[in-house]
């Protein structure tokens, strides 16, 4: 059998029952089981009929690739993945059993628990796959219980404050310099959980003021936050190469006009967010506070699990969003704001490997760093699948659609299938492309909300 074979239908077995998870959280099957109710076929008498038809066809297909996966492995594979596996097979069938009795006659107990059995069968495979894939890729190459940084790595080369030839052009790279302040590569990602939030809680009668204060006040308080980063972590940013060249690091512009910079952005987002209600401008605080003062001086230098923690400053947009609009935190605003958190160290623990020797050198505690990259790269694992969890929950209790059911899962796939790869290759380049399938992920996926919230 070729090598990888196994991952192949394991990774393939994942994507299809999260398919099916999705698919039967969204309003369109849900709806359409109605139009089904006989089992397990019906007369295709009208077009939610061949849904529901086509969502059982797939069923069987899925589950045929599931039962077809756990054969073929399963004198391939160690132990705990035969017991994974096992728990999948033996629930599928439960999960037959309890979508026909939502197709026949559904009650408040019986969607929610067909819903759970998907999970936990896509739960099951994702561990199979995960331990599967540690024992085919993994390495030992953990470092000694209690490790910290290396702090004796070589700086990097320092950079030189730069001279202009003219008083042009020292403006334009000095206003340059305070655009880089502000982190713009992280603003557009998070403007657009605010306005995924936005249309989940307004629907088509999203007003176009809300939205104008409350990204305005967004991008003013991300500005805000990345400015105070820049501040506190300017003598690391000199050591390491990848932000050694950051304005303050080469003293382009004076910690005091940063500073001032930094206090003039804060107070503007409250401003734009009072506009709109306090709960929105209280959120928009603490996220100011949580990320420049939590994060950057509590968490990423103290603890291995600064990354996880620290992904509730990037759920926060999510919360400001809803509360923007409604003037409370609703369960569909947490919701997403779990998924943002989730994805959170799926999607920077590329980034930790990738610069593993940077973030050690400036004295970090990144997970590549304590526990190893074969540790890390378990955990990207474990972390994407929770977020696609978490994203199946936001369609069940949202009633989203199926630009966002096929968007998810089909970028849900592509992120999987870079992490797969990530195991197997082990390099730099690895690292970065899942990196950026999962910026597609979330991005596309942000833009599927809002495209279902808004149409419905």
């Amino acid at each position: 059998m070729p090598r990888g074979t196994v991952t192949t239908m394991l990774g393939a077995a994942v994507v299809g029952v999260y398919l099916l998870v999705v698919a039967g959280a969204t309003a369109t099957v849900a709806d359409a089981a109605v139009a089904c109710s006989t089992w397990p076929v019906c007369a295709p008498s009208s077009t939610a009929a061949l849904v529901a038809l086509g969502h059982r066809a797939v069923a069987a297909a899925v589950g045929l690739l599931v039962v077809a996966t756990a054969a073929l492995a399963w004198p391939r594979v160690e132990h705990r993945v035969q017991a994974a596996l096992a728990v999948a097979v033996l629930l599928y069938p439960l999960q037959v059993a309890v979508g026909r009795v939502v197709a026949l006659g559904p009650t408040a107990a019986t969607r929610p628990l067909h819903l759970g059995a998907g999970m936990a069968i896509f739960a099951a495979l994702t561990a199979a796959l995960a331990w599967h894939l540690e024992a085919e890729t993994g390495r030992d190459d953990a470092p000694e219980e209690g490790v910290t940084p290396r702090r004796d790595l070589p700086d990097a080369p320092p950079e030189e404050t730069p001279t202009f030839d003219s008083t042009l052009d020292r403006l334009k790279a000095t206003a340059w310099a305070y655009f880089r302040l502000t982190k713009p590569r992280l603003m557009w990602l998070l403007a657009l959980v605010a306005a995924a939030a936005m249309a989940l809680a307004a629907g088509p009668g999203l007003a176009v003021d809300t939205v104008l204060y409350t990204l305005g006040g967004g991008v003013l308080a991300i500005g805000a936050s990345g400015t105070f980063n820049h501040v506190l972590e300017r003598d690391i940013d000199r050591r390491m190469n990848r932000t050694s060249d950051r304005p303050l690091a080469v003293e382009l512009v004076p910690v005091r006009n940063a500073v001032a910079f930094g206090l003039l952005l804060a107070a503007l987002s409250l401003v734009a967010f009072l506009q709109v209600n306090a709960l929105a401008a209280a959120l928009g605080a603490t996220a100011i506070v949580f990320y420049s003062v939590v994060y950057t001086l509590l968490l990423k230098p103290n603890t291995v699990q600064n990354t996880v923690i620290g992904g509730a400053a990037g759920a926060l947009p999510a919360l400001i969003g809803w509360a923007a609009v409604t003037g409370d935190v609703g369960l569909p605003g947490v919701v997403l704001a779990g998924v943002i958190f989730l994805w959170t160290p799926a999607h920077f623990y590329n980034l930790a490997l990738a610069y593993k020797d940077d973030y050690e050198r400036g004295g970090f505690p990144m997970m590549p760093v304590v526990r190893g990259e074969t540790e890390t790269r378990k955990h990207i694992l474990w972390y994407l699948a929770a977020t696609l969890v978490a994203a199946g929950a936001l369609a069940a209790i949202t009633g989203l659609g199926v630009v966002y059911a096929v968007t998810t899962v089909l970028f849900g796939g592509v992120f999987l299938w870079a992490v797969v790869r990530l195991h197997r290759e082990q390099t730099t380049d690895a690292a970065f492309r899942a990196f950026h399938a999962s910026n597609a992920y979330l991005g596309t996926v942000l833009l599927a909300v809002v495209v279902d919230a808004l149409a419905v």
